[in-house]
């Protein structure tokens, strides 16, 4: 786009703030025919980018073999199923819901088909970030299993592999995001258990995300806000907050980071 402004080459300054975005905002055409509907308004100053990705209409997805230049995205499947292919991860496979993969710096892939109504959620830094076609690169190709892209390693989380085990006052599946990043970021899905209750003391976290999946909620913050099925939230660092009133049926995709360095 002309007007855009240059891509940066570090990471821009981190400006903390609450943040909540209700379900059913607007949504707009990105690449490959994909809706957006923004989860960040503001960007905490460029840092960061959270996106709702939906493909109404499902089937094969006009897509190209494509790398980011990034220091951070995940992708999280929210609902339905797409069929995708990594750069030295062997043949294209089908991420379903709960599924989740990270994307490390520079990995080559492609989505290749979907369900009707795929619902994505898409984290990545910094939020402008350049996206180049590798149209030399035919994929599936050689499995190289482990392979460390700029110090991050490809993860694919499998939801139905996973238990859920004891998280504060309710119950996760964690992700072996952590491992994967190096310590840059983590992520799990959270539901209650007898407790209606979570609380949640400063991670010393960067980013504190959190997007609901399905379920009602009430989020603790300030003056308390009632959450929905797709609302989500971001909480300033040093900051505690809870989750009260969940629904038997309340999922949280909740994601943190690390500080990242202003030089990645």
């Amino acid at each position: 786009m002309p007007d855009a402004p240059p891509i940066p080459d570090g990471l821009p300054e981190f400006r903390p703030a609450f943040l909540l975005t209700r379900a059913g905002g607007t949504s707009g055409e990105g690449r490959a025919g994909m809706m957006y509907r923004d989860l960040i308004p503001g960007r905490l100053g460029g840092r960061y980018i959270a996106s709702h990705i939906t493909i109404p209409d499902g089937g094969p997805v006009a897509d190209w073999v494509h790398y980011h230049r990034i220091a951070l995205q995940l992708i999280f499947v929210r609902s339905g199923w797409v069929r995708v292919v990594y750069e030295d991860q062997g043949e294209p496979f089908v991420m379903n819901e709960g599924d989740l993969v990270l994307q490390p710096p520079g990995i080559r892939h492609r989505v290749l088909e979907s369900s009707r109504g795929l619902e994505v959620v898409e984290i990545s830094a910094p939020a402008l970030h350049e996206t180049m076609a590798d149209h030399d690169l035919a994929l599936p190709n050689a499995e190289h299993p482990g392979r460390v892209f700029s110090g991050q390693q490809f993860l694919h989380h499998v939801a139905a592999a996973t238990p859920w085990t004891k998280f504060n006052e309710a119950e996760a599946q964690q992700t072996a995001m952590i491992e994967a990043t190096g310590g840059i970021a983590d992520v799990r899905v959270i539901r209650p258990t007898d407790s209606s209750e979570i609380t949640f003391d400063d991670p010393g976290a960067e980013l504190v995300f959190g997007f609901v999946l399905r379920g009602r909620a009430r989020l603790e913050f300030e003056k308390g806000f009632e959450l929905s099925s797709a609302d989500s939230f971001v909480i300033p660092p040093g900051r505690s907050y809870a989750l009260d009133g969940m629904s038997e049926d309340f999922r949280l995709l909740h994601v943190t980071t690390a500080r990242l360095d202003a030089s990645a």
